[in-house]
């Protein structure tokens, strides 16, 4: 990477929140690293319930006017917006290399993901379509969209541009007003997007950035009668905490929870395509995504055969800091994460796994961990509990239904994989297997036009495609008794 690309990326850090698109410092800061080398890249303010309280006012008192703008309007805020993304992709993209550890390039593409979002429901804002229906009573029944109000977003650390953008375009596009809380690990992306939103010309009082102590910001806005909307991408357990928090109040509420995808591979399958796209899959943001194969199965006629290929493939993959050449695997975000890929692969060897490639932090120190892959041992661990880390555990298995019982075996539900070339096995287990995703032959299932959500403990909820907007908008019937002739 080039220094001017780093310094672009500098040049996006804002060292402070934003209630009602002003700034807003604070005496109590909260430090922000880089995960590759530890070093402080700057400071956020830690922020309270007074701040949260004057963000959720600004948001309430802004939203009657949003809410009723015209639509083609709120669309043309949305293009622009996109446009100026576009511009600073780079800068946007150094940014969240430095706060999140991830390759650089990757980190541009996040961007690209992101702004898909912003794009896609500038489209969705100009056909918020209703209905009318003739009644049996004589009248007629017109049905509208209309924005449900104030919404209050909680984003992760691991996409921080695309698990916001995914939230804030379909509720721009409805009219909403939203109070966003980022993760207090990469808050610099949140708030160089929402500069960017200001200057785009959206009202000041429709977004807000509040940093500091996750619980009491999130105690503040899901106590809160004028927040109508939470969602909340991250861990089940929180997510659970959150919806009772909101229930005294009826918030409509979405929830992006964890899982454990399943990846299937069939001895029919094409198993050189099978391991490129588990590879593809598995490894982005270094293994830290909901949606990568958390548990491999493999029948067992090509299991070792699938097994030596894709050990083979991750020993190639080069691991280094974000902005050097070639990279494709960064550090963990934190220590502990750290901690739990190495109890993970303890339990699977405890069990009878073997190690074919990697099975240990990297030479380089800190956070970084060797990408590796076993073969073997109990599943039950990699059912219930997410790594987050990079490493593929690979399980034999004998039957269709065999491996359809394990792989829903699990409280969760959110991606799936399937590898086969018969259409009717893809098409079975696709319907059968207990996700709300399922990418048949490909490692990569998330786009802006296709539906994001999960079943089980996974959450509720869709995000992106055509039904993410209804996350946003209420349905209003308006009856009309038109006078006959």
């Amino acid at each position: 990477m080039t220094q001017s690309a780093r310094d672009a990326g500098l040049a996006l850090l804002r060292e402070h929140a934003f209630i009602a698109g002003e700034p807003v410092a604070s005496a109590k800061r909260i430090p922000v690293d880089d995960p590759a080398t530890g070093e402080i890249i700057g400071h956020v303010p830690d922020l309270g319930a007074a701040e949260t309280e004057r963000a959720i006012q600004a948001a309430h008192d802004a939203f009657p006017d949003w809410s009723r703008s015209d639509p083609h309007k709120r669309a043309t805020f949305l293009r622009e917006w996109a446009r100026l993304i576009d511009e600073n992709t780079e800068g946007l993209g150094a940014l969240m290399a430095l706060e999140n550890g991830k390759p650089f390039e990757e980190a541009r593409g996040e961007v690209a993901y992101a702004n898909s979002f912003i794009k896609w429901f500038a489209g969705e804002a100009e056909r918020l379509l209703g209905e009318t229906q003739d009644s049996p009573l004589g009248h007629v029944i017109l049905t509208f969209r209309e924005a449900v109000g104030p919404c209050a977003f909680i984003t992760p650390w691991n996409f921080p541009a695309a698990m916001l953008t995914r939230k804030l375009g379909p509720a721009f596009a409805a009219g909403c007003t939203a109070v966003v809380k980022p993760a207090s690990q990469t808050p610099f992306t949140a708030l160089a997007l929402a500069e960017l939103a200001y200057a785009a010309g959206l009202p000041k009082g429709a977004l807000s950035v509040i940093t500091g102590d996750a619980a009491t910001i999130g105690g503040v806005l899901t106590a809160s009668p004028l927040i109508r909307k939470l969602s909340f991408t991250g861990s089940t357990p929180v997510g659970r905490k959150l919806a009772e928090q909101c229930a005294p109040t009826l918030k409509r509420v979405s929830m992006e929870l964890g899982g454990a995808a399943p990846l299937i591979v069939f001895a029919d399958a094409d198993i050189d395509l099978a391991v490129a796209e588990t590879v593809r899959g598995k490894f982005r943001n270094s293994g830290q995504t909901c949606v990568c194969p958390n548990r491999v199965y493999v029948e067992a006629s090509v299991a070792d055969a699938y097994a030596e290929k894709l050990a083979a493939e991750v020993a190639k993959i080069p691991v280094g800091a974000a902005f050097e050449t070639g990279v494709k695997v960064g550090p963990l975000i934190e220590d502990k994460a750290i901690a739990k890929v190495e109890d993970h692969l303890a339990r699977v060897q405890a069990s009878g796994g073997k190690v074919l490639t990697g099975g240990a932090r990297h030479a380089l120190g800190g956070r970084f961990f060797q990408p590796t892959v076993t073969l073997g041992g109990d599943d039950e661990l990699f059912r219930h509990e997410e790594t987050f880390g990079p490493l593929i555990p690979v399980f034999p298995f004998n039957s269709e239904d065999e491996v359809l019982g394990k792989a829903n075996d699990s409280e969760f539900g959110l991606a799936s994989y399937v590898f086969t070339r018969d259409l009717d096995r893809a098409m079975r287990v696709g319907r059968r297997i207990e996700a709300g995703m399922c990418g048949v032959n490909t490692g990569l299932i998330s786009t802006a036009v296709a539906p994001f959500g999960g079943v089980k403990q996974s959450g509720y909820g869709r995000e992106g495609s055509v039904h993410g907007i209804d996350e946003y908008v209420d349905i209003k019937a308006v009856t009309l008794a038109l006078k006959q002739a």
